[in-house]
Order: structure tokens, then sequence, then C-alpha cells
């Protein structure tokens, strides 16, 4: 039997090297699964519980692999609900391609069931690439495009399949006029800036004085070039969250986290430095930048619309940042005078100390910084962390030291919530034989983290690895929101919105065969961990947390004290527990642990 269009495709896209779909079935791509079960090894479907969760681990894949994540949908619903997780490949650059049901070609226009435009509503997050099938022959060059473009762009696309389309036979394109063929070769780009663009560069940077870098994503794969051109120049280095990988945090030099979820050290780092050194990120929030005026600056970026974007910089080069790096530290010239380094390096370890006297402090039951300093000294080699938007975010940028060979993300651009435990699938998928740990708050578990425990439930034995960590912060508060409240807005806590219902997330990890863990006392949560990590299957690690205890930005604005003051004022519930939170909170940042008692 001849192929039919949806043989095809997976055939097409084994060829780009596509190894996984993930996805959920429907009527409209009923074609499509009937290919899979034709295709044989080679190509596995992931069925998510969801197709928003699809998405995230379509993205995720694409995060922790290099590779186009590919994700499936049907027609309508099916399409509609995988935007969101679109959306965030779409903000953090991430490649992937969606590809989707549709109703039959003849039925189109006539406000049939199911029948949505779906390239209007596909045109914002796929803009680069979205199209319609409407004839066999259109199947190789769309297919080809779809994949290149996503690839070479970082961006998501978008290819709609007629369910009728799906079961004709496929046919290539005739080689006369009017049609396309295509090529899936690999390729060739080498991006690069002029050398004088470079020298331009390096004037700068060895004119400065002190320098600051702030790397993110696009830096992950330049770790040792970002680490020799920091000790060339004396710098300091801050991160932005997606980029917490980028270097590792037991350098002395490492500042850790720069914004809202950011440390004193980043901080102080871009309130200080007379020049800056931007590789590869995006971060938006100008109130963390160095004042305009004050720095110099440099950027490296792969894409030239995200240059000179958030700051004024006075040379931007288009490039690859680990060639660019490469090209760029030759020209550098070492700095002698460590004044600049030095006053980096105190206050960096000071940090760590103020971070550890926090951690320490007690809170009822849990104090949920704990539980990040105590998992950080026993982290694996080569482990994967992703972390979910919410409170749970606060700590992970904190409170973990990041080593060189682990990998982490989050949802970055988009800071979405529901897509922590579908990464860690996704994760897995990619690096079955490595440990993968999901932070996740109470608020996005009970979004899309509890059904994500049935897909690992049904699939986890084919893993070579079986660790997997769900480690969840049960405080029965939308913690996050719940501050911003306070400290942007000056309203109490609204309990209505902001309470969680209570759920039993260690019993229902039981219950699906999985390694269940409820801790509650602060002494059990280190050897809780130990268990989690020598377990022979899946773990979900519920810990419960104080909502008391405040996630307390780097510099705190007379408008957020304000604000802060005039929520306890106005009759928060957790008052009481707030204040005495927050002066703990202070008082181990005015008078951090010794490096002693640290060290003990």
């Amino acid at each position: 039997m001849s192929d039919t269009v949806a043989d095809f495709l997976l055939k097409r896209l084994s060829a780009w090297g596509v190894k996984r779909i993930y996805g959920y079935p429907g009527d409209g791509i009923n074609g499509i699964m009937g290919a899979f079960g034709r295709f044989g090894e080679g190509m596995d479907f992931v069925q998510a519980r969801h197709e928003e969760l699809a998405a995230f681990m379509a993205c995720a894949h694409a995060k922790f692999s290099g590779e186009v994540g590919v994700c499936l949908a049907t027609s309508g619903p099916g399409a509609i609900h995988l935007l969101n997780g679109l959306y965030d490949a779409k903000l953090d650059h991430q490649p992937v391609l969606a590809i989707v049901g549709q109703q039959r070609r003849a039925a189109l226009g006539g406000d049939y069931q199911q029948e949505v435009d779906l390239v209007s509503l596909f045109k914002d997050v796929a803009h680069e690439y979205v199209h319609m099938l409407t004839v066999p022959e259109q199947t190789r060059p769309l297919v080809d495009r779809a994949m290149r473009i996503a690839r070479d762009q970082r961006a998501v696309t978008c290819l709609i399949f007629p369910n009728d389309l799906q079961d004709l036979p496929f046919a290539e394109p005739p080689r006369e006029h009017g049609t396309i063929h295509t090529g899936i070769g690999h390729t060739g780009m080498r991006s690069l800036p002029g050398q004088a663009d470079l020298a331009r560069a390096a004037d700068i940077l060895n004119q400065g004085r002190k320098v600051a870098l702030l790397v993110g994503a696009g830096a992950l794969h330049a770790t040792d070039e970002v680490i020799e051109v920091a000790e060339l120049l004396g710098a300091g280095v801050a991160k932005a969250l997606l980029g917490k990988a980028a270097v590792p945090d037991n350098l002395p030099y490492v500042t850790g986290s720069i914004g809202l979820l950011g440390t004193k050290p980043s901080w102080d780092l871009m309130n200080g430095c007379d020049t800056l050194l931007m590789v590869g990120s995006g971060f938006p929030y100008s109130e963390f930048f160095p004042k305009e005026g004050q720095a110099r600056g440099v950027q490296i970026d792969i894409d030239p619309r995200m240059l000179s974007l958030r700051y004024p910089m006075e040379v931007a080069l288009v490039g690859d940042s680990k060639e660019t790096l490469r090209a760029l530290i030759p020209l550098l010239l070492p700095k002698p005078d460590r004044t600049w380094r030095n006053e980096i390096e105190r206050k960096v370890e000071r940090w760590w100390r103020v971070l550890e006297g926090r951690a320490m402090n007690s809170a009822h039951p849990i104090n949920p910084q704990r539980v990040f300093w105590e998992l950080s000294p026993r982290l694996p080699d080569n482990c994967i962390l992703t972390s979910d938007s919410g409170s749970a975010a606060n700590w992970y940028a904190r409170d973990l030291k990041i080593r060189q060979g682990m990998m982490a993300s989050l949802s970055g651009g988009l800071a979405t919530m529901g897509p922590g435990v579908p990464y860690a699938i996704a994760a897995k998928y990619a690096h079955p034989e490595r440990t993968v740990i999901a932070l996740v708050g109470d608020g996005a578990m009970q979004m899309n983290g509890v059904n994500g425990l049935i897909t690992i439930a049904k699939v986890w034995k084919d893993w070579s690895n079986p660790r997997l960590i769900v480690m969840v912060l049960n405080n029965g508060d939308l913690n996050q929101v719940t501050w911003e409240q306070r400290a942007m807005e000056g309203d109490p806590k609204f309990v209505p919105s902001q309470f969680v219902p209570d759920f039993p997330y260690a019993d229902y990890a039981h219950l699906l065969g999985l390694n269940g863990i409820r801790v509650d006392d602060p002494l059990e949560i280190g050897p809780a961990w130990d268990e989690a990590l020598a377990a022979d299957r899946p773990t979900v690690l519920e810990m419960v947390t104080d909502p008391d205890v405040p996630p307390l930005p780097p510099h705190i604005t007379l408008k957020e004290a304000k604000a802060y003051l005039s929520a306890l004022l106005h009759g928060d519930p957790d008052s009481l527990g707030i204040v005495v939170a927050s002066f703990k909170e202070e008082w181990d940042t005015l008078f951090p642990p010794s490096a002693d008692k640290a060290k003990g």
C-alpha cells in the first residue's frame, strides 16, 4: 500500500531527526495516529494528560536536547489547548513545531463542528511560519520549511492538516512551474561579528575598571568562555533566571540571579559597575540594570532584534555567544588590579551566609528556604532541575548552588504556571540516565502537576534511571501572588482567591505506585531528600511549609515598604506570622552567621 500523507509526515520528521512527539489523540488527527501504528520503531508518541502539557513537554525537549520539540493535537479545542505551552516556547526562543488537525476541507467555511480559524489562531505564536496544507504535494516542502525555520530561527512553527488530507495518498510535487522542491540538508551557519566590531568591544572592556557580566540562556553552551572572560577582566557574573546553569555557583565571583528573585550581590554588582557585558540574555527589568550613563555597554546576542533593547549598548554584536567570546578573548587584556573582584567575592561569601541563616530560621512548620538549602549539597552530578512559577522559583533562584554539568530551566519569558512537572517528564525522555528534580508549588501542582504524575506512573519503568523527584511546597497558599498583592498593591491577603485546597500529594503518589514522602518536621528535610534520591522509582516529596516566610527582593524601595506596611495595617490574616518571619530575615541580612559557624 502506498504511503498516505500522514505516513510521509512521520517519515519526513524522522529524517529530520525527530524521535518523539508529545500529544493527545482526537478525531481531527486520526490519520496521523493511524500512521504511528504503521511506523514501527524509531518514532515514539508520548501521550500527555492534556494538550497544554504536551506543548510544555515539546518546549522542554527543545531546552534540554537542543533539538526541535514536536507536539500534536486534534482540531478545535485540542489545538487551542496547545497555546500556553507554545507561548512559553516562543518567549523563551525555543524551536518547537506544532502539528494540529482540522476539519475536512469541504466543510471549512461552513460553521462546522470544531471548525476554528487555526491559521489566524496560531498567527501570533507561530508568526515565523504557520500554514494549512490543502493538497498532498505540499507535504514535503511545508514539513521541511516548518522544521528548518523552527530550528534555525529558534521559533515556534505550526502545520495544520485537514483530517481528510491525512488519509490521501502522498504525492511528490511535480517538476513543473509553480511547485516547490525542498531538502533536509544541514543549514551551514556561522554567526560571528566582524573583526573591527570585536576590537571596539574589546577596547571598551579593557578600559573598564569595574566590569560586570550578565549572562542568560544564550550563554548556556558557553560556560568555559564566560569563565575565561570573567577571569581576564576581574569581573563578577550575574545570571538571568534562564541562565542559572550557564556558570556554576561555586565560583566565588558568581553573584547569582538578578531581578526580583535575585541576590543582593547581583544588585550591588549592577549598581557599582562601570562596564557591562551582556551575553545571551533578554532579562527585562530595567530597574536592575545600571543607571543609564553609569556604565558603558557591550552586548552579544544571536538575535539582532534583542540588541540594545534592555540597556543602551555602545557596541552590539550579533553572533553565537560561544564563538563570539572565543574570538573576543585574544583581544582582552588581563586586569592586574583585583580590587573590584575582591569586593565582589567578599559580598558573595557574605550573601551565602545570609542565605544559610535565613534557611535555618524556624517556621511553622517548615521554612521553605531550608528545603532548597538542604537539597543543594545533595544535588547529584549532571542532574536536571525544573522549577515552576511561584514562590518555588524564588528559592530555586537563590538557594541552589548549580555545579558545572547540571541543567536547569523554567518558564522565563512567559512565567506561566504549570510547566514544572511536564518539563521534568520531557527532561527524563531526553536524558533518561540523569536524575531529574522538579520544584513545584501547590498551586501549580494542582493546576498541571497532579495530572503529570499519571504520565510518570505510566512510563517510568522504561527509563534507565528511575529517579525523578517532584518536590511540592504544600503551604495552602498561592504564595507568590499573595506577596505581590502585599508588596505591589498594599492589599492584605484575599483568602477566597489565595487559599489552595488541601490535597494529599504523597498519598496520591502511593496510589499511583510511586514513592511518596510527606515531611512536616524540619529535622526530616535532609533525610527525606536522601531517601528520595536513593529510591527505586519516582518520588513525590511533599514539604509542608510556612506561607509567611517572605521572598524579600534584593532591594526594597520606599514604595514597596509603604505597600507592605499598608497590607499589614489593613487586616492581613497572617500579619503576626509575617512580622515575625520578616524580622528574622532582616536580622540575618544584617547579622549573618559567622564563616566558621556557617561551615560547621
